[in-house]
C-alpha cells in the first residue's frame, strides 16, 4: 500500500520557466484520445489548442465520460480488441488492471524531464516497474465547509449545549457525524453529501474502515474489511443517512453532484477532492463562495486519517499509431503551465516547483482563501494512502460497494452484507492467485 507525495513537503521554489522540452513536430496527424470528463477536469483541456499549434498536429476527443464510464469503456475495448485511440486519461487506482495496454515511459521520456514530478507521485505511477501513465493532479480528501453556519452564535450555543463541544471544524468522524446530523434541516440544508456507488462509495467505506484501524486486506491479501473497523464504518454512513441528514439520492450520486449541491448552498459539509477549491471559491459558481472554510480530514477511533488518495494521470497506448505524438500531448498536459493551471483551481500539483509557485500566485492575485486552502491541503499527504496497487483492486471495489450501500438503506444487514462481499472478494484473490 503505497504512500503519495513522499517527498512533496521539501520542494522546490522559484518563478515559472520556459518549457525546455521538445514537444516535436507532426503536422497533418490527428491524435485520438479518451479523456476524463467533468467539472474539475476539463479547464485543462483549454490547453489542447496550443499544443496542436506548437506540434502541427489535431486532437480528436473521441470520448469523454466520468471516469467510471470511461473505466468501463477502456475495458470494452480491451476486450474486443479495438484500441484505435493513443491517449487515455488513467488514475493510480485504475492502472494495475490495464495489463500491457500502455507504454513504459521510461522508455520514451528522459530522465531529467521525469525529474520535475514530484518523486512519492511518480513512484505511485508506477505498476510492476513501469511508468504507465503521467500524473496531472494527486487527490486527497479533505473538509469543506460554509462558514456562516459555524460562526451563527444559535448554532454555536445549541451545539455546545447538546455535545459539550464548541462548534469547530470536525476533527474526528464521531464529531463530522454529530455535526452532519447537527446541521441538517432538510430539503434546503444537509450536513453533507455522500458517493454511494462504484468505487466512490468503496473508497470512502475505505478511508473510514482505514481511519478506525482496518484495512481492506492483510498482508497477505486476504480481505478483512468485515472486521469490527468495517461494521463501524458502514453504521457511521447509515447512521447520517437514516437521521435524513444526507439527501436520499446520495446513494446513487457520483462527485458531480455531490460539487453542485455544496457550490449551491444546500450543504453544511463536504469531504472532497482539492479539484473543487476553485469552482466552490468562485462567486460566479458557487453560494458559499464568500463563506468558503478548509479543514484537514477527521480521524477516526485510531487517532489516524484514512488519507483516501492517488493521481489522476494520462496514459499512451502500445498500439498507437504515433507515440511520439502521444508521449508529447501527455508532457504538455502536464507541465510546469499545465501544473499551474490545476494548482491556482485547487489541485495539488504533480511537478515540485509548482508548489511554491502557486501559493504566490494566489497571494499575488488576491486569492486568500485558495492562499490558505493549499498548506491545509498539503498536512493531508502525510497520512495519504493509495487503495491497493492491484490489478483486482476495482474488482473487488465492484463487490465492496453494492453490499454497503445495500447496508446503508437498510436492504441487508450491515455484518452479514460485508461477510458476503468480504467471500467474493476472496475468490477474485485466489482466482488470482494471491491469496491460497
Amino acid at each position: 500500500m503505497a504512500l503519495l507525495a513522499s517527498c512533496a513537503l521539501g520542494l522546490l521554489g522559484g518563478a515559472a520557466m520556459a518549457q525546455d522540452f521538445d514537444y516535436g513536430k507532426f503536422d497533418g496527424y490527428t491524435l485520438k484520445v479518451k479523456l476524463i470528463g467533468g467539472t474539475q477536469y476539463e479547464k485543462l483541456y483549454t490547453r489542447i489548442p496550443e499544443w496542436e499549434a506548437m506540434t502541427g498536429a489535431k486532437v480528436d476527443i473521441v470520448s469523454s465520460k466520468a471516469h467510471f464510464d470511461l473505466d468501463r469503456e477502456i475495458k470494452q475495448d480491451i476486450a474486443s480488441g479495438s484500441i484505435s485511440w493513443c491517449v487515455g486519461s488513467n488514475h493510480t487506482s485504475f492502472a494495475p488492471q490495464y495489463g500491457d495496454l500502455y507504454v513504459d515511459l521510461k522508455q520514451h521520456i528522459a530522465q531529467a524531464e521525469l525529474d520535475k514530478y514530484v518523486p512519492g507521485t511518480l513512484a505511485s505511477a508506477m505498476v510492476d516497474g513501469r511508468l504507465v501513465q503521467l500524473p496531472r493532479v494527486t487527490d486527497v480528501s479533505n473538509i469543506y465547509y460554509n462558514k456562516a453556519l459555524y460562526a451563527d452564535p444559535a448554532k454555536q450555543a445549541a451545539y455546545k449545549a447538546k455535545y459539550g463541544k464548541d462548534l469547530v471544524p470536525p476533527e474526528t468522524f464521531d464529531d463530522f457525524k454529530n455535526q452532519i446530523i447537527f446541521f441538517a434541516d432538510p430539503p434546503n440544508l444537509y450536513g453533507t453529501a455522500f458517493a454511494g456507488k462504484d468505487e466512490g462509495m468503496s473508497g470512502r467505506f475505505m478511508e473510514l474502515l482505514r481511519a478506525n484501524g482496518g484495512d481492506i486486506f492483510d498482508e497477505n491479501w486476504k480481505p478483512i474489511f468485515n472486521s469490527d473497523a468495517g461494521v463501524a464504518a458502514v453504521q457511521w454512513f447509515k447512521d447520517i443517512y437514516d437521521a435524513k441528514a444526507v439527501p436520499a439520492g446520495t446513494v446513487n450520486y457520483g462527485w458531480d453532484e455531490i460539487g453542485a449541491a455544496m457550490a449551491a448552498g444546500q450543504l453544511a459539509i463536504d469531504l472532497d477532492w482539492p479539484g473543487w477549491a476553485s469552482y466552490f471559491s468562485d462567486p460566479a459558481s458557487s453560494k458559499v463562495a464568500a463563506n468558503l472554510g478548509f479543514a484537514v480530514s477527521p480521524v477516526g477511533t485510531s487517532g489516524h486519517r484514512g488519507g483516501w488518495s492517488g493521481s489522476h494521470s494520462f496514459s499512451v497506448t502500445e498500439q498507437c499509431d504515433n507515440i511520439p505524438a502521444a508521449v508529447s500531448f501527455a508532457v504538455f498536459m502536464t507541465n510546469d503551465e499545465s501544473e499551474m493551471m490545476e494548482a491556482t483551481a485547487g489541485n495539488l500539483p504533480t511537478r515540485s516547483k509548482t508548489f511554491s509557485d502557486v501559493v504566490q500566485w494566489f497571494k499575488d492575485n488576491n486569492k486568500p482563501a485558495l492562499a490558505e486552502m493549499f498548506p491545509i491541503w498539503q498536512q493531508s499527504l502525510a497520512e495519504a494512502r493509495t487503495p491497493p496497487l492491484i490489478p483486482q483492486w476495482i474488482e473487488v471495489s465492484n463487490v465492496i460497494w453494492p453490499k454497503v450501500q445495500a447496508a446503508i438503506v437498510g436492504q441487508e444487514e450491515i455484518k452479514a452484507a460485508l461477510d458476503e462481499a468480504a467471500a467474493q472478494a476472496t475468490t477474485i484473490m485466489q482466482d488470482a492467485g494471491l491469496l491460497k
